[in-house]
């Protein structure tokens, strides 16, 4: 055994590393991240369970680690001979994280919903390669540990129990806000040089601050209502179902528009109904009703008008996600808004459009796409 470790610490792979230092943390962070953009599929799938699990408790492992080695606490033991490596080990688990977390919101069809998490996860990885101490910051570490610790617990946890609402989401973030302070109490308490170099009140008051601001995230409907997301959404002239798959035909938007499939301009014939179709995913077993909130411009007021709340049930499981759709007759001309919102009135994503009335066929417009 002791052949094989001085063989490791002699190989090229060493002598790579030793080089190439100043580089690592950033490469493991994104070797983390690729490696479940490969991967990962779904949520509620076995293979991402424990994948995920594994990335959480290995990441967590690694913290305890690298936090006591300065103690000496792994000298003269075979971990001793690993502690340099204990900082790209965390770098990986958080890229790998990260990017699990990029993987499910990205599902979401509403970019607006999902753009504040990856402008964190970009912010985040600046800073971690910028900063001066790097991953040995104890404080980015913890603030790190208690975003992944929460998304991830907002996540599984509704997989497991087969529930997902407002309750659930607090308790997740209970749990994950416990767990948080477990580990940074244990390491605090183990370390006389973390001891040393952070204040155990800032490091509890960064943990509390993660949890307030995820939560006020949550309910002014700044990500989705995860693990809950809107795989397709746009606005029709017809859908109907043909062996067992929706066919819906709506407007094809211009050829370089590639953020949206349908386009902003309804062309709507007289007396012609207007539709809504969205596809939503949610893990296996969970039930849920789900609204089309209809709301129109209402240019007097100034302001966005609700006009009615059309409603379904949805059931988790389907890879392509549950299918449903709502319409409106008799609708007038104007910009027009359907939010695909939850019981709670969480915002799973907005379909936004105009309504020109028109004689004029339109069918050289039109495509068909199945669901």
């Amino acid at each position: 055994m002791k052949r094989t470790l001085v063989t490791l610490r002699n190989s090229k792979a060493s002598s790579f590393l030793e080089r190439n230092q100043k580089y690592l943390p950033i490469l493991f962070f994104t070797g983390g991240f690729v490696f479940d953009s490969l991967t990962l599929g779904r949520v509620d799938r076995l293979y991402d369970l424990v994948v995920l699990s594994m990335h959480m408790s290995s990441l967590t492992v690694a913290l305890y680690l690298f936090n006591l080695a300065d103690d000496g606490k792994w000298q003269k033991t075979i971990l001793g001979r690993f502690e340099k490596y204990f900082p790209y080990a965390i770098q990986f688990f958080f890229g790998a994280l990260s990017s699990a977390y990029v993987i499910y919101f990205s599902r979401s069809v509403s970019v607006s919903k999902t753009a504040s998490f990856f402008i964190i996860l970009v912010v985040l990885l600046f800073a971690n390669e910028f900063l001066k101490k790097r991953i040995s910051n104890k404080y980015l570490q913890f603030g790190l540990y208690s975003f992944v610790s929460f998304t991830f617990f907002a996540f599984m946890l509704p997989v497991f129990i087969k529930e997902m609402n407002t309750r659930v989401f607090i308790f997740s973030g209970l749990i994950s806000l416990g767990a948080t302070l477990i580990l940074m109490t244990t390491i605090y308490s183990s370390s006389p040089s973390t001891r040393a170099e952070v204040s155990k009140r800032k490091l509890i008051s960064l943990a509390l601050s993660v949890y307030v601001l995820m939560n006020v995230f949550y309910f002014f409907n700044l990500i989705p209502p995860v693990p809950l997301a809107l795989d397709a959404g746009l606005v029709a002239h017809d859908i109907k179902l043909e062996d067992g798959r929706y066919v819906v035909t709506y407007e094809k938007d211009d050829w370089y528009v590639i953020w949206r499939r349908h386009s902003t301009i309804f062309h709507r014939n007289l007396n012609e109904p207007v539709y809504i179709f969205s596809s939503i995913f949610a893990p296996t077993d969970i039930k849920k009703s789900i609204f089309h909130r209809w709301k129109r411009y209402n240019q007097n007021l100034d302001e966005w008008v609700k006009m009615q709340d059309i409603g379904y049930q949805i059931t988790g499981g389907r890879d392509g996600g549950f299918r449903g759709y709502t319409y409106k007759n008799n609708v007038t001309e104007g910009n027009w808004r359907v939010e695909v919102i939850t019981e709670e009135e969480l915002v799973l994503g907005v379909i936004d459009f105009e309504i020109v009335n028109s004689s004029d066929s339109t069918n050289s417009q039109l495509a068909k796409a199945r669901f």
